[in-house]
């Protein structure tokens, strides 16, 4: 049985708390908010984030994140724009400091293990992503995803560590093209949400995200990310799961711009978790300083920013010159 620590309240916290803990794990779990971590240690409930869902015995709530020293593995489930401050708050140790975050940081532009790897130098940093709805983990349906890490043997231990009957790790090495395909998915779910509620079509839908799923090929070699990692769970199947469903926040909340929702409402402070708003820009900072293409994350980044109209940036996108090859 090892010791596995999990930061972060809300629902992926809470599902990444409750399989570590169904894979005879002995869990300890921080969020930062006192007075809901005193209302899971009371109910054995998140009654904010995860209602009905009754905490397995082995998950301890943390009283201090400081309680982490004796963990072999740190999962941390926290939004990326907060992942710099969260890793300064970490005690100094070597387990390994898993990302179960998605995005890239803004401003820098730098990957979640880099301002990881800054911050715990340390720490064996790896990255865990894949199609996997927080509800549905926490629920024990079928679930794969990947676990990178800088060595192989490090992702194959960590994911032995984690797997259960109904959640399948499958390790890898390439670090980059994971965390690439894991933030870039959710500026093209943002993109597929907008096309459903504009009612473009299934095609225009599909042709949408096979491009968007070059785009993110395009930058994650431009990093060194591997074309394989695209076409496995971190790149095609995240890909699928999010810019097809409602249930995504991304996937929603392009949707809701398209069909009149209000901008001050959806891009206020509670539109934090749609985690592709931020990823867009930081993502068109880093093309240009690589000299990647990417006329959808592109479009989408003026879209949020106001700079354009949706059926503007949609008329651009068409207008495009016509490619010599696919």
């Amino acid at each position: 049985m090892a010791k596995i620590a999990v930061v972060g309240g809300g629902a992926w916290g809470t599902a990444l708390a409750q399989t570590a803990a169904r894979a005879d794990n002995s869990v300890i779990w921080w969020m930062r908010d006192t007075e809901q971590a005193s209302d899971v240690r009371r109910t054995r409930e998140n009654r904010r984030r995860m209602p009905g869902l009754t905490l397995d015995r082995r998950i301890t709530i943390a009283a201090a994140i400081q309680d982490f020293h004796a963990a072999d593995c740190i999962l941390v489930a926290v939004p990326a724009q907060a992942l710099r401050e969260l890793c300064r708050l970490l005690p100094t140790g070597t387990s390994s400091l898993v990302i179960c975050a998605k995005g890239l940081e803004r401003p820098s532009g730098a990957r979640l293990s880099e301002v990881a790897r800054a911050l715990n130098p340390t720490r064996r940093i790896a990255v865990l992503s894949g199609p996997a709805f927080a509800a549905e983990v926490a629920l024990e349906k079928p679930s794969a995803v990947t676990l990178a890490a800088e060595s192989i043997e490090d992702a194959a231990h960590i994911a032995h560590l984690l797997k259960t009957p109904a959640f399948r790790l499958y390790p890898s090495d390439d670090v980059a093209g994971v965390e690439i395909a894991g933030a870039m998915k959710n500026v093209i779910a943002i993109a597929a949400g907008i096309c459903m509620g504009k009612e473009l079509g299934e095609n225009a839908r599909a042709a949408l995200i096979t491009r968007g799923l070059a785009e993110i090929g395009r930058l994650a070699a431009a990093i060194g990310g591997r074309p394989t990692t695209l076409l496995g769970l971190a790149g095609l199947g995240d890909l699928m799961l999010t810019a097809t469903s409602l249930t995504s926040r991304n996937t929603r909340l392009g949707y809701e711009l398209a069909t009149g929702g209000e901008r001050k409402n959806l891009l206020g402070p509670s539109h934090a978790l749609a985690e592709g708003v931020w990823t867009a820009g930081a993502a068109m900072a880093l093309a240009a300083k690589l000299k990647v293409d990417l006329p959808i994350t592109d479009a989408v980044d003026r879209i949020v920013k106001n700079e354009v109209t949706i059926e503007r940036a949609i008329e651009q996108l068409l207008d495009r010159p016509a490619p010599s090859r696919e």
